[in-house]
């Protein structure tokens, strides 16, 4: 069987681990840091750090072109390159404009790196170990997750200093930057770019349904994820327990794609895919149907695992429907889709919890997610059984 855990393998998780701290370090505390030094409300600090999401989301298409067309190498560098330098920003915005400014811009290069770390690590895994690789490649995304914000509330609770945490995020995405400097890329064959502007070049149309499932369950992370804190001090009377709550979920991350990796080296795709949606679908009717502290923390570990399962076979089902030069296509394609869900998450999660509270944004969570597992069923299984390339 060939190595897995190659050092050019090793070394793009490590560079993906440093991408997603230093995003990380800054997340949970920037509201705060937006509040305390600009005196910003809360509606103004929801805009400015959504500038972010919007335009890594538009970067995405952009990104996987790039990637398929061009060098990855050079793409993968330049990209982390905006990545780190963007933090130096942060240092000198003297004013909430400059700062906005700074915080959308960033989401550029974030959206583009992604796209080319995740492809680099395709790249540099032996083919009959992709499968299990992507998975595994998953776990530097979760163990950011699981070790950063707590890092980074660590440190501002003992200095008070959010410029230590600037030139903290700022140093470690340096430090990706390096290890990804020594990866070796064998050189791609490049796709034609023809003069013609077409839908193809920026989104993979061959895994369209794929994408369109995708959006689903990403709603639904999307809701969870940002309305969990306000929830849980208005409807279950819980003042601290969000980073408790995604600490759980990371560990279930974590857990199912350990467990997942045999799943997946054996190319049961379907297997892995149908098993996390079944399990995120009890993990969110869970969260609530029982608004306690056990179905609380219960929900995240199990979100976690469904997560951790789902989100691996996805991505794999679509880059199998891809050929080698439209691998970035196909990244890009995923986490567009996800984005996209996440993107209108947040916003219809906010528009039901006003009308109706959160309790019904919750449980639309519950039936967007059940209507995903139908559609997976129904259609979007054999849709890619029917359309994957050998």
């Amino acid at each position: 069987m060939e190595r897995l855990w190659n050092s050019n393998y090793c070394k793009v998780m490590i560079a993906n681990f440093s991408l997603f701290t230093a995003f990380y370090l800054l997340t949970p505390l920037l509201p705060l840091y937006l509040h305390e030094t600009f005196g910003a409300t809360k509606d103004v600090i929801g805009i400015v750090l959504s500038g972010y999401t919007i335009t890594a989301l538009l970067f995405r298409p952009f990104s996987g072109y790039f990637v398929d067309s061009f060098p990855r190498k050079a793409v993968l560098l330049i990209s982390y390159s905006a990545f780190a330098i963007f933090f130096t920003g942060y240092l000198a915005a003297t004013s909430l404009l400059m700062f906005t400014i700074v915080r959308t811009l960033h989401g550029g290069p974030f959206g583009a790196l992604t796209v080319a770390n995740s492809t680099a690590a395709i790249d540099v895994l032996p083919s009959s170990r992709r499968n299990e690789g992507i998975g595994y490649y998953g776990l530097s995304n979760n163990l950011a997750m699981a070790v950063s914000p707590t890092f980074a509330i660590f440190v501002y609770s003992q200095t008070h200093n959010f410029q230590l945490l600037f030139w903290l995020a700022l140093a470690v995405a340096t430090f990706g930057l390096i290890v990804d400097a020594t990866v070796k890329l064998k050189p791609q064959t490049t796709r034609q770019r023809p003069n013609k502007l077409s839908l193809d070049r920026f989104f993979l149309k061959r895994g369209w349904l794929i994408g369109v499932n995708m959006v689903f369950f990403g709603f639904c992370f999307g809701v969870v994820s940002n309305y969990l804190a306000i929830y849980g001090k208005q409807v279950m009377g819980m003042t601290g327990g969000t980073g408790t709550w995604f600490m759980l979920c990371s560990i279930g991350l974590i857990l199912s794609r350990l467990q997942g990796g045999k799943a997946l080296r054996q190319g049961r795709l379907t297997h892995n895919a149908a098993e996390g949606m079944l399990i995120s679908l009890v993990g969110y009717t869970l969260f609530i149907a029982y608004p306690n502290i056990a179905g609380y923390y219960s929900s995240a570990i199990l979100i976690g695992l469904g997560n951790g399962h789902l989100w691996p076979a996805f991505q794999n089902m679509m880059i199998s429907m891809a050929h080698h030069n439209e691998r970035g296509t196909a990244n890009s394609t995923i986490l567009i889709s996800w984005d996209v869900g996440m993107g209108l998450g947040i916003l219809m999660g906010g528009i039901i919890a006003e009308a109706l509270g959160y309790s019904t944004a919750f449980w639309t969570v519950a039936a967007v997610n059940a209507t995903g597992v139908a559609l997976y069923f129904l259609k979007a299984q054999n849709f890619f059984l029917e359309r994957q390339l050998s």
